[in-house]
């Protein structure tokens, strides 16, 4: 069973930054896509950044050019750098994983981010 673990979140100010990061017990080099999704309560899960093996990224058109996601392959990481934060980032935020060619879906249990002044 991979188990996903995410770190870094808490409170910031509106324009301040925080690094998000979600260590794997999967062996990283198998991975096939990671992300990072956010919920508000009430509200569906949505897709904040994805990265696929190779390294193609997507990312959500709110977060463009504010959010950098990158993999770790020596310390078996994901991250989610977020600068120039706004109240509306605020959400649980939640990793995710897929290792192998047909593995299931792996996600962590979520991270709470509050950006306010």
């Amino acid at each position: 069973q991979v188990q996903l673990v995410e770190s870094g979140g808490g409170l910031a100010q509106p324009g301040g930054s925080l690094r998000l990061s979600c260590a794997t017990s999967a062996n990283i080099f198998s991975v096939k896509n990671m992300g990072w999704y956010r919920q508000d309560p009430g509200k569906v899960r949505e897709l904040v950044a994805s990265i696929a093996r190779g390294g193609t990224t997507n990312y959500a058109d709110s977060v463009k050019g504010r959010f950098t996601i990158s993999i770790d392959y020596a310390n078996n990481m994901m991250y989610l750098q977020m600068n120039s934060l706004k109240p509306e980032d605020t959400a649980v935020y939640y990793c995710n994983g897929q290792f192998g060619a047909f593995g299931p879906l792996y996600w962590g249990q979520g991270i709470q981010v509050t950006v306010s002044s």
